[in-house]
């Protein structure tokens, strides 16, 4: 068992814009680095529906400035963590920030991501992490690969893609769970479409991973939503990702 806070904060899900979410996520690590709050998960969807770019991720095609779905322009919005691009409709994201996990960033991610195994599991879906190599970096479209920060099914089709940022020994962690996203939007955007559907609902999908998260972390999970302060101290905050 790692050296962890008794309690963790949850945050109840939030859908607000990509940039706010990103916010949130960024200020959130902050406080903790700060040892300000102790760690935290929290479950997210946007509104509107975002592509979200790795913050190294300089390049990707013009047409996406110019997308839309149901009258409304798709916000291109830069993520605080690394990784490659994510549509993000038809999602469920989730971020962790906590600390004392391994200072290697692979192990890292599997000493996190096992909520997300052993919470789909018990959902019925068997994950396992991907393989792909560095070459993952010249395809923009991040579930077009899946490395060892990512799971895949049986049939390796990637479902959950994540991306980590640190700050000395605190470890911002969040990923996009594919569930059910729209085949045509997806086409349009990455140019091919792998079909799979997740016929789950978004709260029997939070709870489970909810339970599962106390239980690998071995800790209690306190649920605490954001209040009128900390939403002016994000907003104030002129956070640049």
């Amino acid at each position: 068992m790692f050296h962890q806070s008794p309690t963790w904060r949850l945050i109840p899900p939030l859908e607000v814009s990509g940039k706010r979410q990103m916010a949130i996520d960024y200020w959130l690590l902050q406080q903790h680095h700060l040892g300000h709050y102790p760690p935290v998960l929290r479950f997210y969807t946007w509104s509107p529906i975002a592509i979200s770019l790795g913050h190294f991720q300089r390049s990707y095609p013009e047409k996406w400035n110019h997308l839309t779905w149901q009258n409304k322009p798709i916000e291109i919005v830069r993520r605080p963590s690394g990784g490659r691009a994510v549509l993000h409709q038809g999602d469920l994201t989730y971020m962790v920030v906590t600390s004392g996990f391994s200072s290697n960033v692979v192990t890292s991610y599997e000493q996190i991501s096992q909520f997300l195994l052993t919470g789909w599991r018990s959902l019925g879906i068997e994950l396992h992490y991907g393989k792909t190599g560095r070459g993952y970096i010249h395809n923009p479209n991040c579930f077009g690969t899946a490395t060892q920060a990512d799971l895949i099914d049986k049939d390796g089709h990637k479902i959950i893609g994540g991306a980590q940022l640190r700050q000395g020994k605190t470890i911002l962690q969040h990923g996009s769970m594919l569930l059910n996203p729209d085949p045509d939007l997806f086409s349009q955007v990455f140019g091919r479409f792998s079909p799979h559907r997740i016929n789950l609902s978004l709260e029997t999908i939070i709870e489970t991973l909810i339970v599962s998260a106390e239980a690998c972390f071995g800790v209690k999970l306190i649920n605490q939503p954001l209040s009128e302060t900390e939403w002016q101290n994000i907003l104030n905050s002129d956070i640049g990702i």
